[in-house]
């Protein structure tokens, strides 16, 4: 079925990417090619400026985003970002999957934003997308089916343009390559190609990714094949790095530290003797700190180490690539002061490290700015460092770059208007 008014609306857009194709290393099987691909074609004279919309939802384990994006297209110019309009609710769309229904509600309460970020005239023919990342990914594959469809009908029922695919579960290693793509457009990494990139690191609440560009052939060729991809973007090669953690994001990972197995759980990574609930995944959790006068560091340490044994491969050039940090790194950067809320920043590994530290072995006498704090801040140093960066490493930290969020749904965007060009 094709769809001539995204053609026409979206056809200068195409110019900003180049067809991403995933191709065959040497010496290497070829991968199957996820849906990333965004090409470039030659643009039409226009009489006048004019805008065009895009809209991506973001369903991920602990929160549902919308991401409307507004696009400058001008005469014989290639088109601009010029807004990105960002509204997020909670709980997850994961957290309905025994009542769908329950999930209505929600998506047209971000509907409602879109309604009031597109001009009407133009409704018809912008497409509406939505990508669930892990929080559905973990879920019973009949149970997501049902959120999935429920979602579709709400889309259906909207003004604007959806499709059958509209709706879909978003592969980890995608996610991470959008975001790739995303940060690196953003900061110009992708039209210049004298500047480097910058790899990416983001830590969600069911999954966490890595993604880099490697300039060692030899790390390339003795990465594991499905950890290595390689596509032409602005005339020019890149090939990643990119491996996405299902199961070792944050809440999940927090799961997986305390215990699991049963619905009261006690660990040393919480304040000594204290007891509280904890709601994870729609199951209620009644969660204690051990006795006091034990260590507390050392013995969270020792449980934070033994949940990411070998589940985590090092990624040897990490160390030598600058990397932006998001979600959760950003997060508990904010908690322990390191960086203001809507400022952003950098941090080195070790910042993470002394301040697990000190959270930890200060809770007997001082309550943590929350009750994960010493877990959280613990799993994300042995974290770091297991993908393969120094305790001297910096890591910057941001929400936004040039106003527009860092997240994955910008790459994720051009992808999907490009490739309905081709239908």
């Amino acid at each position: 079925m094709k769809f001539p008014r995204l053609a026409a609306a979206f056809l200068l857009l195409a110019s900003l990417v180049v067809y991403l194709t995933y191709v065959r290393k040497p010496g290497v099987s070829k991968l199957p090619p996820p849906p990333h691909h965004l090409s470039r074609t030659v643009l039409p004279d226009l009489s006048r400026d004019r805008f065009q919309y895009g809209i991506m939802i973001d369903a991920g384990s602990t929160g549902t985003r919308i991401h409307v994006f507004q696009f400058l297209l001008g005469e014989n110019a290639a088109p601009q970002l010029s807004h990105e309009t960002f509204r997020a609710i909670k709980p997850g769309l994961s957290a309905y999957a025994d009542d769908p229904d329950k999930c209505r509600d929600g998506i047209q309460e971000l509907l409602e934003v879109a309604k009031g970020t597109v001009p009407k005239s133009q409704w018809n023919s912008t497409p509406l997308v939505l990508k669930a990342t892990a929080g559905l990914r973990l879920l019973p594959g009949e149970k997501a089916t049902h959120l999935l469809d429920k979602v579709r009908a709400v889309f259906t029922e909207s003004p604007f343009l959806s499709r059958g695919d509209s709706v879909s579960i978003m592969d980890g290693t995608e996610e991470g390559i959008s975001a790739w793509i995303t940060i690196n457009f953003l900061i110009g990494g992708l039209h210049d190609t004298d500047r480097s990139t910058v790899g990416t690191l983001d830590l969600g609440g069911g999954s966490t990714q890595i993604t880099f560009s490697p300039q060692d052939e030899k790390s390339i060729q003795t990465s594991p094949i499905d950890y290595i991809t390689s596509f032409q973007m602005f005339n020019h090669t890149h090939t990643l790095y990119s491996h996405s953690y299902l199961g070792l994001g944050l809440m999940s990972a927090r799961l997986a530290i305390l215990g699991g197995g049963s619905t009261e759980l006690v660990s040393p990574c919480l304040a000594p003797e204290s007891s509280e609930h904890w709601r994870h995944a729609e199951v209620d959790y009644t969660v204690k700190g051990q006795k006091a006068g034990e260590p507390i560091y050392e013995s969270c340490l020792r449980k934070v180490e033994k949940v990411l044994y070998r589940k985590v491969k090092k990624a040897e050039e990490a160390k030598d690539v600058n990397f932006y940090a998001f979600s959760y790194y950003y997060d508990r950067a904010v908690d322990i002061g390191v960086i203001a809320e809507n400022k952003g920043g950098a941090i080195k590994v070790n910042d993470y490290i002394e301040a697990a530290k000190e959270v930890c072995n200060s809770m007997a006498e001082t309550p943590p700015k929350h009750s994960f704090l010493c877990l959280d801040l613990t799993y994300i140093s042995v974290l770091l460092q297991e993908l393969g960066f120094p305790k001297d490493k910096e890591l910057k930290l941001a929400r936004k770059v040039n106003d527009v969020e860092t997240s994955w749904a910008l790459g994720a965007t051009f992808h999907y208007v490009e490739s309905h060009l081709r239908d």
